[in-house]
Order: C-alpha cells, then sequence, then structure tokens
C-alpha cells in the first residue's frame, strides 16, 4: 500500500521541520510548505491524502487556503492553531477543515488526530469513504421530508437535486439518520463521527452541525437545548 501522502503548510521553519520528520518517522509521505501560496500549489500539484494547514500564513491564510482547498476537493483538511480560544478556530472550521489541533502540539497527539480523520474518510477521502458508522448500517434508501439518502452510494438529494457534502458531513449526516429522533449528544458524536476516544472540543461538532444544516435545511435538524441534536424524522 502507497505510504499516506500529507501537505503541511507552516510559515515557522523549526515547526515545519520537526513535524515533517517526526511524520515521516512514522512512514507518512510529507510535502511541506512555507506559505500558503506554495502550498495551494503543491495541493493542485500533488493531491495529497490530507492537509494540516497553520491558521496564520504568510500570502494566504490557513482559512482562505482551506476555503480554496475545500472548494476544489473533499480532502480532509486539519487546521494547527496557536490559540484554542481563538475565533481562527471557528472560522477554520466554517471553512471547511474537518478538525483542529492546537499549538504547541505533541507529536503523538498529532499522528493519532490524523490517523482518525483517515479512518473515517477511508484513508484518501475519496466519494464512497464514510460508508461505516459505529452501530449498524441503516438501508440503502432512506428519506426524511425532502431529504433522500443513498447510504451505499454516498449521494444525498434534497427535493431531487443532489446535495454535495463532504465525508464529515455525510458520517453526520448518517449518525443522525441512523436514528432519527433521538438526541444525540455532542460527546457522542464526537466519540462516532471524529472517532475521538478522549473529550474533544464540542465546536467541531456544532460547527459541523450548521454546515449540515446550510444543505439539507435549517429546520432539519433540532438542538435539544443541553443534551445534543436529533434528525426530525
Amino acid at each position: 500500500m502507497a505510504e499516506t501522502h500529507v501537505l503541511f503548510v507552516e510559515d515557522d521553519d523549526v515547526i515545519r521541520e520537526a513535524t515533517q520528520l517526526a511524520l515521516e518517522r512514522d512512514g507518512f509521505t510529507v510535502t511541506a510548505m512555507p506559505d500558503g501560496l506554495s502550498g495551494l500549489e503543491a495541493f493542485r500539484a500533488d493531491r495529497p491524502d490530507i492537509a494540516l494547514l497553520d491558521v496564520m500564513l504568510p500570502g494566504l491564510d490557513g482559512v482562505s487556503l482551506c476555503r480554496r482547498i475545500r472548494d476544489e476537493s473533499t480532502v480532509p483538511v486539519i487546521m494547527l492553531s496557536a490559540r484554542a480560544d481563538s475565533i481562527d478556530v471557528v472560522l477554520g472550521l466554517e471553512a471547511g477543515a474537518d478538525d483542529y489541533v492546537t499549538k504547541p502540539f505533541d507529536g503523538a497527539v498529532l499522528v493519532a488526530r490524523i490517523r482518525a480523520v483517515l479512518r473515517r474518510f477511508g484513508h484518501a477521502g475519496g466519494p464512497g469513504a464514510a460508508t461505516e458508522t459505529s452501530d449498524e448500517a441503516p438501508e440503502r434508501g432512506l428519506a426524511f421530508g425532502d431529504i433522500e439518502i443513498d447510504t451505499e452510494g454516498m449521494e444525498v438529494r434534497k427535493d431531487g437535486a443532489p446535495v454535495a457534502l463532504t465525508p464529515t458531513e455525510m458520517r453526520l449526516l448518517l449518525e443522525f439518520s441512523s436514528a432519527p429522533g433521538t438526541v444525540l449528544s455532542r460527546d457522542k458524536l464526537l466519540e462516532r463521527v471524529w472517532d475521538y476516544g478522549w473529550g474533544g472540543d464540542t465546536r467541531v461538532v456544532d460547527v459541523h452541525v450548521q454546515r449540515l444544516r446550510t444543505k439539507i435545511g435549517q429546520d432539519r435538524i433540532e438542538t435539544v437545548r443541553g443534551f445534543g441534536y436529533k434528525l426530525k424524522a
């Protein structure tokens, strides 16, 4: 099997070189770039399996780079932010990132998060990658009002028109559709969709739910205050 190709965009020379060496020791192939514009060029040339983007980049910042990548691909993106409470975290997730890691980070933690993302993307995050949930898979054809879900073809339609979802958004929708009307807590969604075996930042869930709502309908996923979310049957 070919090694996983990581695009790593980081302007700090020390962090970039040390992280590249650490990832290569763990068996990854790494293309490391110092700024957003060269990172975008490398993404288009190499089509990596996953992208690690620092938020603060010269030329083209990480959030804008993530948005440009998301316009062209569903490849998984992890943002690297120096401040856990920064608005940059939310902006990165809203731009289409699938997860984020706070700097300074432990190399083992970063590798674990990369592997967790790749597992749920089926390694390369292709259109048929997000087919498995933690419970039994639902039937192939599901319908909730004007929403139709083909769980084998990984296709979603709203009023008959195709809806483009990222693999993370698809996994989130599949979790909801496996138990319509049942409240799923943020912690449970972190465990099932993001493969977190430890506590994580629930902002990841909240932003992805909002992104999913904009695509399938704001009223389709209901917030149950103090508990979580549920899909309206």
